[in-house]
């Protein structure tokens, strides 16, 4: 254990039998000559050979990446400017067979005569785990861009982007067509749409968006518009937190945009709660921000929704989902004045228009809406059902003077409130 060459170190049983039932292979090398001075079991049992076989060999015989004194010398150099040296390399088993190990070397100075220690770890069971993530990843890759109309990845920096041939020959293109940057996708997104598919990346890139989600009209070559449902999130980032890729799929959702248009049209009213559905919320907000422009009067624009309303169905049925929404839809109708438009937007989601309010007297109207639901309680079968809600608030002439700039403006003023904890209300910090 102990040749004659080896540092004489005061003896250490327990030290000793640690080392000796470790199972990574560690090694004491003389920095000068290459030579293997000491070994444990794991070290010539993974080489295949006996410990006496292994002491005072050098370690380029054992070592197939390291070749001749030369490169052992740079290699020590570096070892020595460094508190730990890393290297992946391959040890020669005796029968000639290869393993892989990743070893760590550090130096030090045991009575004025330098070594270094090395710790060799078998990584073979490591690689083949890579290997077959990287194969079960290649299946996934496959097994998504078949099912679904389109993926793409952009990098952020070159501004490239990859479109799959599935996205192309939605569009209507040829596997050679479509330039491979960030303008392509952004010329053919509709000019109305493009605002709040821009605000929802950035905001995910930034980090305050959980992931990127967007529904918004995309020209096709034909110049006709389809709407389109698009998913991704940031793949790369810098170990310093800066967005490299980004990426995501797309799907063609203009058959369900189109039987949804059909059936607003049906009615100006939301069957279930009775509000105002999102089709008179567009015609009313522009009637109504065109008289705030011209008389030179504020508007305010509330944007809601209930909080963690999906549990509520899971738990205790649609059915009480559906008497949670008339009921509260009901409740808070009757706290708004006439000069308050309330609708449903869709979903758990909701609008509020106020003419000729400030964003602080929005403010004060959105707190009492809350109250109101969080001290609400709603009866139902054996349970008693509480929600709460997040609301966001913008207003003209402050963040914008046109009902995209101001839903934008609400949007972002939502999602604050909800990355604050939800059930509270936050005016829009843009301006």
């Amino acid at each position: 254990m102990n040749p004659s060459n080896a540092p004489q170190f005061q003896q250490l049983p327990l030290l000793d039998i640690l080392s000796q039932n470790l199972t990574d292979a560690i090694y004491l090398i003389d920095p000068i000559s290459s030579n293997i001075l000491w070994v444990n079991k794991a070290g010539y049992e993974s080489l295949q050979m006996r410990e006496e076989e292994v002491l005072n060999h050098s370690v380029l015989s054992l070592q197939k990446d390291v070749v001749g004194l030369q490169q052992w010398h740079s290699i020590a150099n570096v070892i020595r400017e460094n508190e730990k040296f890393t290297f992946n390399g391959r040890h020669l088993r005796k029968d000639g067979t290869e393993l892989p190990v990743e070893v760590n070397t550090s130096a030090f100075t045991h009575d004025g005569k330098e070594y270094f220690l090395s710790i060799a770890r078998d990584i073979s069971s490591r690689r083949a785990l890579e290997a077959e993530t990287q194969g079960r990843e290649e299946q996934i890759w496959l097994a998504i861009n078949a099912c679904t109309d389109g993926l793409w990845d952009w990098e952020i920096k070159s501004g490239t982007v990859y479109f799959s041939p599935q996205l192309k020959r939605m569009l209507g293109y040829g596997p050679e067509e479509m330039p491979p940057i960030v303008d392509t996708w952004k010329n053919n997104v509709h000019p109305d749409d493009f605002p709040l598919v821009l605000q929802s990346l950035e905001e995910h890139i930034e980090g305050t968006r959980e992931r990127y989600e967007a529904v918004y009209r995309m020209r096709n070559r034909n110049g006709h518009f389809i709407w389109v449902h698009d998913l991704g999130c940031v793949s790369l980032r810098t170990p310093e937190g800066e967005a490299i890729r980004v990426t995501g799929m797309v799907k063609d959702i203009t058959d369900y945009k189109q039987q949804e248009f059909k059936l607003l049209e049906l009615a100006t009213y939301d069957e279930l709660t009775k509000l105002r559905n999102r089709r008179e919320f567009t015609r009313i907000f522009d009637e109504q921000l065109d008289a705030a422009l011209q008389q030179q009067k504020s508007l305010s624009l509330c944007l809601f929704d209930f909080d963690l309303f999906k549990t509520i169905n899971d738990r205790f049925g649609h059915l009480a989902g559906d008497l949670v929404l008339k009921e509260t839809a009901a409740l808070l109708s009757k706290q708004l004045s006439t000069n308050d438009y309330l609708f449903r937007w869709g979903g758990e989601e909701f609008a509020l228009i106020c003419i000729n309010t400030t964003q602080d007297e929005a403010y004060n109207i959105a707190e009492e809406l809350r109250l109101t639901l969080s001290n609400f309680v709603l009866q139902h079968k054996d349970h008693s059902i509480r929600i709460t809600g997040s609301f966001g608030i913008s207003s003209y002439p402050t963040h914008g003077s046109t009902q995209s700039s101001l839903f934008l403006a609400a949007d972002s003023a939502l999602y604050q409130a909800k990355s604050a904890g939800r059930n509270c209300v936050r005016i829009s910090a843009k301006k």
